[in-house]
Order: C-alpha cells, then sequence, then structure tokens
C-alpha cells in the first residue's frame, strides 16, 4: 500500500481543487468522504477511483468491514494531517474516495405506476439540496429532478449534509423545460409550492401519480413552473416570517403524500 506523507504532494493538491465545480468537471472526479458514504454509492454502482485511508482515525470507524470491499490497488494511506486538511466535517471516520460521477439524464429514471417526484428549481444551497435527498430518502420518493441547478450535485456539502441519500434516491439533472415535458408524457399532476396558493397542500390529493415542484427560499417559483403546474400549494404559516426552509418544506409536502398514500 502506499503512503503519502507530505501536505505539499500533487495528488492532495489535486484532491483539494476538487471543492470546485469546475474542477470536478474537468478531472471527471468527485471528492466523499466518510466509510458509511462510500458503502452507499458502491452500493449503487458508482467507480472508485481512489481512496485514502489515515489509519490512526480509521480504526474507530462504525464501518471497519467496508475496506475489505475494495481493491488494495486503489488505496493509499495518509497521516492525520493530512487527513485533517482534506477533511470536510468533524468526527469523520477516516477515509476519503475520489469516484467517478453518474449521468443523470432523464432517461435513466424508472418510475412505477404511480410515483411520487420532488421538483426542485433553481436550488442554489447545498446543505438545502443534501437535506432534500435525505427526505427523499426516508420518504422513499421515487425521482429527484433537479432543474437549472445553481449548486453542482457532487459538491462535498450536497453529499455531507445528504450523509450519502445522493446515492440511494434516484436523481434527474436538466432544464425545466425538460423537466416539464418528460412529466407531461408519464402524466403526472404537477403541484407547486407558493407562499399566496389558494389551496392548502393537506387538502390536495396525492394519491394519484404527483410531482411537489419547490423552488429557492428567495424567489420562490418563476412563471414558468408556477403557470404549469396542475396546482398550486401551501403549508400554513401562523407565525411572524411567512416562509420556511426550502428543505423542512419539502419533508412536510412530502410525508403528507406518503401518509395519504398509507407508507
Amino acid at each position: 500500500m502506499d503512503k503519502i506523507t507530505s501536505l505539499q504532494n500533487p495528488t492532495i493538491k489535486r484532491i483539494g481543487l476538487l471543492s470546485k465545480s469546475k474542477e470536478r468537471r474537468d478531472q471527471g472526479l468527485f471528492v466523499m468522504e466518510g466509510a458509511r458514504e462510500l458503502g452507499l454509492a458502491m452500493d449503487a454502482g458508482y467507480e472508485v477511483d481512489a481512496v485514502f485511508v489515515c489509519p490512526e482515525i480509521y480504526a474507530n470507524s462504525e464501518y471497519p468491514l467496508l475496506i475489505n470491499r475494495l481493491s488494495q490497488q486503489v488505496i493509499t494511506e495518509i497521516t492525520p494531517a493530512i487527513f485533517e486538511k482534506l477533511a470536510y466535517r468533524e468526527h469523520s471516520d477516516g477515509i476519503i474516495a475520489l469516484m467517478r460521477p453518474k449521468e443523470h439524464d432523464l432517461s435513466s429514471i424508472r418510475l412505477p405506476e404511480n410515483p411520487f417526484i420532488i421538483i426542485l428549481e433553481a436550488v442554489e444551497k447545498p446543505g438545502n439540496l443534501g437535506a432534500i435527498f435525505r427526505t427523499a430518502d426516508a420518504a422513499k420518493a421515487d425521482a429527484v429532478i433537479v432543474c437549472d441547478p445553481n449548486t453542482d450535485i457532487y459538491n462535498p456539502n450536497v453529499i455531507r449534509s445528504s450523509i450519502g441519500c445522493l446515492f440511494t434516491v434516484q436523481v434527474g439533472v436538466c432544464s425545466s423545460q425538460e423537466a416539464y415535458e418528460w412529466l407531461h408524457a408519464h402524466h403526472v399532476t404537477l403541484y407547486a409550492a407558493e407562499l399566496s396558493a389558494a389551496k392548502w397542500y393537506h387538502e390536495i390529493d396525492f394519491r394519484v401519480p404527483s410531482a411537489i415542484i419547490m423552488g429557492t427560499e428567495a424567489d420562490g417559483l418563476t412563471p414558468f413552473w408556477l403557470e404549469s403546474a396542475d396546482a398550486r400549494i401551501k403549508i400554513p404559516m401562523r407565525g411572524a416570517i411567512d416562509s420556511l426552509n426550502v428543505s423542512v418544506s419539502t419533508a412536510i409536502l412530502t410525508f403528507e403524500a406518503m401518509r395519504q398514500r398509507g407508507f
């Protein structure tokens, strides 16, 4: 097994650059941290390019057997100082991987007869996107479609906040127009979340093929989705503020749909 001990090693510098979306595109790689997340990615068929392990930290991992799934040829040992430089979160378990991204064309998504789908327009904050992937996994939503994204789904903070659920749900990335045409072709009823909407979310029948469409916290949805939706829905707000974090709103609507469906 190879070992890297210098912070100035070119490989370590290359990994550091992957915090930038352009570098991820240019290198055809993304970086992820954590044995659980790596296991989920491998289960989902992601290709491992390289793995960097700090034995002193990994010795305390809750997933000690994960290392046995990896070829020794892809593993490099690193020091605690190097791991600290590369790590995105505290209390991690000493493993960082470089992975090959997947294509996320809508054609790769397989829907059941009665799907429930989460549509996100121009999502900006990696933490919100990751939290929504986590909600989608927990509720067993059939897909998350990210339209006109302002953040890369392979941003390390998306992976971190999703706790690896980016790899456990079907994800599409496309334009809003492409998403609308695809949803229309699959006969999915569209519900746009809007503050001034006339219908309360709990009065909607989510038992039919459905998609909720969520906009940004700052601006909400664009006219394209508001005009394309079959109905506009809202969540009651009784306090001084008039809106919720988009990931929280998504969770409320999603679990109401699951409640209606008896899940």
